[in-house]
C-alpha cells in the first residue's frame, strides 16, 4: 500500500477481539488485508442470505 493510500486510523477493540483479529493473519498478512477479507466475506454472506430470504418468501419466478 503506498502512502497516498494509506490512512490511519484507529478503532479501539476490546483486548479480546483484538487477539481474534491477530490470530487470523496469515504469515506476511496486513491488518488491512486481513480486514480487506473480512468486509468480503461478510458482504458474500449478507448477499447469500438476502437470496436465501427472498427464495423462502416467494420473490423469485421460475424462468420455462
Amino acid at each position: 500500500m503506498s502512502a497516498a493510500e494509506c490512512s490511519t486510523k484507529r478503532i479501539p477493540v476490546r483486548p479480546r477481539t483484538w487477539e481474534e483479529l491477530y490470530e487470523l493473519r496469515k504469515p506476511g498478512q496486513t491488518f488491512d488485508q486481513v480486514l480487506s477479507d473480512m468486509v468480503a466475506h461478510e458482504k458474500k454472506r449478507r448477499l447469500f442470505e438476502d437470496a436465501d430470504r427472498k427464495m423462502r418468501d416467494g420473490h423469485f419466478t421460475e424462468l420455462e
